[in-house]
């Protein structure tokens, strides 16, 4: 009989006799997760560690205004801010494939590769940092830098808003979401304006209920997974309404450690600080089981085997098959759906002849 050691003293105290006994006489192999006292038990323990999705990620939870959002959602959208045409945010963080591309490495400009794999955009602006290697505060921030980047979309500031500039609609929508500007059309706004976008892709997942108290959202498997990944230690990096992106983690990856390439640096490369080597920030396991391939080089597509590796090389346990099948039907039970008006593609304007053409070189 495994009993969650965790949880035995404070199950002997507060679960009545009755329910405890019946607990026990059915625990031969696994916990008894349709005893509503356990279940109970099992929600006070989660609460400890993780709370529920807020309305939105906008600082103080004050909405900006819709015609922000909206010009930001088209600034998502739109291909013609890389140096081809071909490009957007969009390409790489894709809301049809829960806001990634499901490739080790991304595909930028003139098929280059991209260094590490693309985080998904959903609920990114709740993390306290942007990048593997945060090197970047805010979603605002970080919307600017791939843009410019000659790996992805290879543009530069005159280029953007050469763009936008030639094109009337552009120049209107930019004038209504920043109307205390006398000149808005300027680069540090197209970054504003996609992070006031992104700031409402929050994804609300069956966990997200049973948080705030439906016992029934979770399945039993489900339930026994959530009891592991706290019992066995994941809580000790992913946490809170986002299951991760707060803090920063070593790790170097088995393809890495097998020697076929040389380990990514990490957070060392934005601070030069030695004790920085190889960390990285912890990934959200929101969407985790949509978000494949995994770790910060891609080279990991399955869930189980990602779940595995991580608790051997982070927690130094080996999973059992049970423990393994339970936490693969939790993550599962992690994903949600990426808000309706971010998946509706909205209608770009027409290029106009002053428009600049795309480049491919």
């Amino acid at each position: 009989m495994r009993l969650k050691s965790r949880f035995l003293s404070v199950l002997i105290l507060s679960v009545p006799a009755t329910a405890f006994m019946f607990f026990l006489l059915n625990n031969c192999g696994e916990p008894v997760t349709a005893d509503r006292g356990f279940e109970e038990q099992l929600l006070e323990q989660a609460s400890v560690f993780f709370r529920p999705m807020p309305d939105n990620a906008f600082i103080d939870g004050e909405e900006a205004p819709e015609e922000l959002i909206e010009l930001g959602k088209m600034l998502y959208y739109e291909p013609r801010l890389s140096k081809s045409g071909l490009i957007s945010c969009h390409t790489c963080h894709n809301f049809g494939l829960a806001g990634v591309d499901n490739l080790p490495v991304s595909i930028g400009h003139m098929w280059q590769k991209g260094p590490r794999n693309a985080p998904t955009v959903l609920n990114a602006a709740l993390h306290s940092s942007q990048f593997l290697d945060g090197r970047e505060p805010d979603v605002e921030a970080q919307a600017l830098m791939p843009i410019l980047d000659p790996v992805e979309m290879a543009a530069t500031e005159d280029h953007v808003l050469a763009v936008l500039g030639s094109i009337p609609e552009y120049t209107k929508l930019f004038r209504e979401a920043f109307p205390d500007q006398e000149d808005p059309l300027v680069y540090e706004n197209v970054g504003v304006a996609i992070g006031a976008f992104e700031r409402i892709l929050l994804t609300y997942s069956r966990f997200d209920s049973f948080i705030k108290g439906n016992l029934d959202a979770l399945n039993d498997n489900e339930k026994r997974g959530l009891e592991t990944f706290m019992d066995v230690g994941c809580t000790s990096c992913h946490v809170r309404e986002t299951f991760g992106g707060q803090t920063f983690s070593r790790f170097i990856t088995p393809r890495e450690r097998s020697g076929d390439v040389e380990p990514d640096l990490g957070r060392y490369e934005v601070t030069g600080q030695e004790e920085d080597k190889h960390f990285f920030k912890v990934p959200s396991l929101l969407n985790v089981a949509e978000t494949f391939p995994y770790f910060h080089d891609g080279s990991e597509w399955s869930l189980a085997a990602a779940i595995q590796e991580v608790a051997m090389s982070q927690l130094d346990i080996e999973l059992s098959d049970t423990e393994l099948d339970d936490l693969v039907a939790f993550m599962h039970a992690l994903s949600g759906e990426v808000p309706e008006y971010a998946r509706l593609i909205p209608e770009l304007p027409p290029s106009t002849s002053e428009t600049p053409l795309p480049v491919f070189d």
